[in-house]
């Protein structure tokens, strides 16, 4: 296969609702597409997002790196899935995030131009180990009773999966909320995110809540560094924890479970550098006893959330679910977006060859970034 071009959209895609988090409030999706075009004209989609507070990328710094990458792509050969690491890396250290937005579009051409969806190329000869991909619903209001009823709501509707979101309002009432949505929610799988805004004292309050409720696990509540810290709190709650912004690469997960400071990751396309690299980091927890959750950015569109669902069923066993966020934007970029079913993502939605959607034209126009044009290299 020989790329021929490639296009890169920066855009900013408003959000239904803001959504806040420990760090930041986010009204707009700040996220960049590539369309990577063959020689037959073909073309496969990636995508990538902003994350200043977990990969430190704004828009503009991984558009200038994905289109140092792009300006030199054109004319090469990519033919076969081993060849794509190895041609990203000789071009350009590092910068996991824009090696991931081409190395999804490249991988989605490569399964297109054979004929099976993406998931089907990443396990290989494995068969198909799960029937379903269960969704994880955010609790992000603060409003404990607004989120009792939504969660009610959800849940009538066959959602099992849940994250609270804790480390933006008064540690009582976090603590409050873990214990109230726990108890109500007991028999799912529960978890408390705190995007790395504990104190030592929250986090223990929170924790002892969660073991007395039901909380499944809590996630990332120290900031990135502060290993013993999460093994203490392992140790002195029995609490499991997960690592997030902790975890950028594989040795980051070898060293939290030499520490038992998490007993799972979340595992995201934009640190890990693409789908293949997803599903290596996903196997490697596994193999360490570790549970996985797999997570979109809050919030990026279809293409990721596709790419991120064909990764899942390539890897087999997420169970610790999935935060699949295109579900927060006020508009897909896709006509026909993927979707939950009843809390949770079917193989047959992705069924179709490569990554199986692409964006409409007039969604890229509508939602171009306003300072970052579009960007073409052939």
């Amino acid at each position: 296969m020989q790329i021929d071009r490639i296009r890169l959209h920066p855009l900013e895609v408003p959000m239904s609702r803001p959504i806040k988090m420990a760090g930041e409030t986010l009204t707009h999706a700040h996220t960049l597409l590539a369309g990577i075009t063959d020689e037959t004209g073909r073309t496969g989609w990636g995508e990538a997002s902003a994350a200043p507070l977990m990969t430190g990328e704004t828009l503009a710094s991984l558009a200038a790196s994905t289109e140092y990458l792009a300006s030199r792509l054109p004319g090469c050969r990519v033919d076969d899935a081993d060849a794509i690491a190895p041609l990203l890396d000789g071009l350009l250290y590092a910068n996991p995030s824009a090696k991931s937005c081409l190395e999804t579009a490249l991988m989605d051409l490569l399964a297109q131009r054979t004929g099976i969806p993406l998931h089907q190329w990443l396990r290989g000869a494995a068969p198909l180990a799960m029937p379903r991909l269960e969704l994880l619903h955010m609790l992000a209001s603060g409003d404990l009773e607004g989120e009792l009823e939504e969660a009610r709501v959800l849940r009538a509707q066959g959602w099992r999966q849940w994250k609270i979101k804790v480390g933006t309002g008064p540690a009582d009432l976090d603590v409050t909320r873990v214990a109230r949505l726990s108890e109500a929610l007991r028999g799912d799988v529960v978890s408390a995110d705190a995007n790395q805004a504990l104190s030592d004292d929250t986090a223990l309050a929170i924790a002892r809540a969660g073991v007395t409720h039901g909380l499944g696990f809590l996630e990332q509540p120290f900031r990135v560094g502060r290993i013993e810290a999460m093994a203490r709190l392992h140790r002195d709650t029995g609490l499991p924890l997960c690592a997030d912004e902790s975890i950028q690469d594989l040795d980051d997960i070898r060293r939290h479970h030499a520490a038992a400071a998490a007993q799972g990751a979340s595992l995201k396309l934009i640190k890990l550098g693409g789908t293949q690299a997803l599903v290596e980091a996903g196997r490697l927890c596994l193999a360490q006893g570790m549970r996985v959750n797999l997570a979109c950015k809050v919030a990026e569109t279809t293409i990721s959330a596709a790419a991120t669902a064909h990764a899942g069923f390539a890897l087999g066993a997420v169970d610790w679910g999935f935060s699949m966020s295109n579900r927060y934007l006020a508009q897909d970029l896709c006509a026909a977006p993927l979707s939950p079913l009843d809390g949770g993502v079917l193989p047959s939605q992705l069924s179709a060859p490569g990554l199986g959607f692409a964006p409409e034209a007039g969604r890229l126009r509508a939602f171009a970034s306003p300072g970052l044009p579009a960007r073409d290299f052939h």
